[in-house]
């Protein structure tokens, strides 16, 4: 099974967006849309995209926790700000979660789920990648 595989995007935990975003504006970025609120992951996130190549885009993520007890939350506790996930961009997610499942990868989800801007996600478990949270993204 052969995919394009792109990086969508580097996500970020941050304590506030506004101290995650500021090397990011000061570099000249900046933010896409509003902010979102994306309730069943517990977190608030802001987009800043790089240049287009090829049609697409990277983006920088920044991840504001909505509370302690959220992922985010516990992976500031834990770790502080930082780098919190990895995000590529596949075109079957389906079919990848099919087949990575197929050959021994330890899926968070084993489903798409809602993530943010609408789209559909699935996070694949840091003991399989190498201790990279990484999330799979539907082009």
């Amino acid at each position: 099974m052969k995919q394009r595989i792109t990086i969508d995007h580097v996500g970020i935990a941050a304590h506030s967006l506004a101290e995650g975003s500021r090397f990011w504006e000061l570099l000249g970025l900046d933010s896409n849309g509003e902010d979102e609120e994306v309730k069943d992951q517990g977190v608030i996130t802001r987009f800043f995209p790089l240049d287009v190549v090829d049609k697409s885009s990277t983006n920088i993520e920044i991840l504001e926790a909505m509370g302690p007890d959220t992922p985010i939350g516990k992976f500031l506790d834990k770790r502080g700000p930082g780098i919190q996930q990895l995000c590529l961009a596949v075109d079957d997610l389906k079919s990848m979660i099919a087949h990575l499942m197929d050959n021994g990868i330890q899926m968070i989800d084993t489903s798409p789920r809602k993530g943010a801007h609408n789209s559909s996600i699935a996070f694949v478990h840091p003991k399989s990648t190498g201790g990279i949270l990484v999330e799979l993204k539907q082009r």
